[in-house]
């Protein structure tokens, strides 16, 4: 069994469900062209080869969405697979590793399973018919294709013509405590007294992620008259100095706790002193964090151009609302904090719902996957 991903950089969340994944699939490599190494905890829970040194290069950068560019992987991964010989190949999205992969299949004999993690407008390109014929060709050569959500499932099927028997839906990419705490305790991470609700950003600063939305939001409610709240930004990236500016010029400086960049095996003890995760993103296919704040506990206030609103259900762990719209996303943070009673009811609600996608269950969904494409006959023989 193989994985091919073009780079891991930011995805430690894969860890926990791939040793979950071995455990059944032993003989399995994970392929990637950008490794950050082994989350704390997680320490060769499974194989990893280094292919080359992936390189992602912007072509058109955008300002609210995902940029367009291309990804440059190294070709040898050819070599590295046709040596390892796996039956069944899982490799990230339309990228050219999949590619590859999808026309060497009827010489070589492996089946390919494509993971599109989810649905949004440019990860879509729905206005790019060069785009859309090249996905097309490779969802009809797939054996079959997973996604985390019900829009990629639609999408894959609605736009890209896939046989709906070979698209598999459900949450895969989910959170464990173990990796958000790994070995770091409270006395390790210093976090002063704060004004209680604390809502919660995390995320790389960059217009696409709308902290700039929930900045205008905190604006509205300093207007209101609300100063009794902290709002904590874990993250880093090229808008912060721009951001700063903003929070100096509207008189938001003590309401906010700027943390920078945390490890991901430090993020759980942040998420425990937080009360209300916000992900204001303008767009996202999925959203990992807010998985994460479910796990520990959290409410959600969510945007709906995020592929992980369909984990909320409204009014019971949190709300859904309009990025572009911070009046809206004032008032719901003004909700929790005129009611913060509503805040541990919310939470227990998340726990409860994210308590069925974990890295067990996901790894078992991969596992069922698997074992029905190997079911398919094939006209080479190989070796898991």
């Amino acid at each position: 069994m193989a994985w091919l991903f073009p780079s891991m950089g930011r995805a430690s969340y894969w860890q926990p469900v791939l040793k979950e994944f071995t455990q059944k699939f032993k003989n399995t490599t994970i392929y990637t062209g950008n490794w950050p190494g082994f989350t704390a905890g997680f320490a060769d829970a499974f194989t990893v080869e280094v292919v080359g040194a992936t390189k992602y290069i912007r072509i058109i950068p955008s300002t609210r969405g995902y940029s367009f560019g291309f990804s440059f992987v190294s070709p040898s991964i050819i070599n590295q697979l046709l040596r390892f010989k796996p039956q069944i190949i899982f490799t990230s999205a339309f990228s050219t590793w999949t590619l590859l992969v999808l026309l060497l299949k009827f010489w070589v004999g492996w089946r390919v399973v494509v993971v599109y993690d989810g649905s949004s407008p440019s990860a879509d390109r729905l206005n790019s018919q060069p785009h859309l014929l090249y996905r097309k060709m490779m969802v009809k050569l797939a054996d079959a294709l997973i996604t985390n959500s019900q829009a990629g499932k639609n999408y894959l099927i609605k736009v890209l013509g896939a046989k709906e028997s070979c698209v598999f839906a459900q949450p895969y990419q989910v959170p464990t405590p173990q990796a958000l705490c790994g070995e770091s305790s409270e006395t390790q991470t210093k976090i002063p007294p704060l004004q209680k609700p604390i809502f919660l950003f995390t995320g790389v600063i960059e217009t696409r992620k709308g902290l700039h939305r929930l900045l205008e939001a905190c604006n509205l409610l300093e207007e209101q008259g609300y100063r009794n709240y902290t709002l904590m930004i874990i993250g880093d990236g090229q808008k912060w100095e721009e951001l700063q500016i903003f929070i100096d010029s509207h008189h938001l400086r003590d309401r906010i706790f700027w943390v920078g960049w945390v490890d991901y095996s430090q993020l759980g003890t942040y998420f425990r002193h937080a009360d209300v995760l916000v992900f204001p993103t303008l767009e996202d296919i999925w959203g990992m964090v807010v998985l994460e704040a479910m796990a520990l506990g959290k409410p959600i206030l969510c945007s709906q151009a995020a592929g992980v609103s369909e984990m909320i259900v409204e009014g019971e762990n949190g709300y859904i609302f309009d990025p572009h719209n911070p009046a809206q996303l004032a008032k719901l943070m003004s909700r929790f904090i005129d009611n913060p009673d509503l805040i541990i009811p919310l939470g227990s609600r998340s726990q409860q719902l994210i308590a069925q996608h974990t890295p067990e269950a996901a790894a078992r969904f991969l596992i069922e996957v698997a074992s029905l494409v190997i079911g398919k006959p094939s006209e080479k023989t190989s070796h898991l």
